[in-house]
């Protein structure tokens, strides 16, 4: 009788763990599935301006990544004039809306058009920052410059203000979204400020090879 509740109990114990490495198992392979959320927030320059969906750099990214058959899908949360001022309005709300795991912020270009203050710009994306590492939401910052005739030294800090974050935080930082772009007739649109439809795979690549490596990470 006594060796028959030992194998009982040997059959049992056996049995629970084979149950528990096989629901661990299909936990592991179902966070594996879940995609993960890469959300875009950024003004026109994001959001297609003059163009079509299709063709915006954002959805070129969704492409190359489903292309790659990588596990990310992205939320283009980009509004057309959107300022660092109103960008901080609604991100708390992005962060409970979409739970991204990356967020790529776009932002500062029209602060720079209008000659906002460029220490409130600072400001602004210092509290979005703080907000998405507080949720531990990685960040990618993309630089923005302003011509030089808004003046040498607004130009200069508006800039700069990249840079500085990006060190105060230690994020990731693309020195300038537009390169290769701005300045270029052939990539610029009627109106002197938004790429046009072939301008949009440069802003992809300018944004791509940091942002693969954070991906990695």
């Amino acid at each position: 009788m006594r060796s028959r509740f030992k194998s009982l109990v040997r059959f049992f114990t056996a049995f629970s763990v084979l149950m528990y490495t096989l629901v661990a198992m299909h936990v592991s392979a179902a966070n594996l599935a879940k995609p993960q959320t890469i959300v875009i927030f950024g003004d026109s320059l994001s959001s297609a301006y003059g163009i079509t969906l299709d063709e915006g750099w954002v959805s070129l990214l969704q492409q190359r990544l489903i292309k790659q058959k990588s596990n990310y899908q992205v939320v283009n949360a980009s509004i057309s004039g959107e300022t660092t001022s109103g960008g901080l309005s609604r991100f708390s709300d992005m962060l409970k809306t979409h739970k991204p795991n990356i967020v790529i912020i776009e932002l500062g270009g029209n602060d720079g058009l209008r000659g906002l203050s460029a220490d409130e710009t600072f400001k602004n994306l210092n509290a979005m920052i703080q907000q998405a590492k507080k949720n531990k939401v990685k960040v990618l910052l993309l630089g923005m410059k302003i011509p030089p005739n808004y003046g040498f030294k607004y130009s200069q800090q508006f800039s700069e203000n990249y840079q500085t974050l990006a060190k105060k935080h230690e994020v990731p930082r693309v020195p300038f979204f537009l390169e290769g772009v701005a300045g270029n007739p052939n990539l610029i649109q009627a109106d002197g400020i938004h790429p046009t439809a072939k301008a949009q795979p440069q802003l992809l690549e300018n944004v791509w090879p940091t942002m693969i490596q954070m991906l990695k990470q």
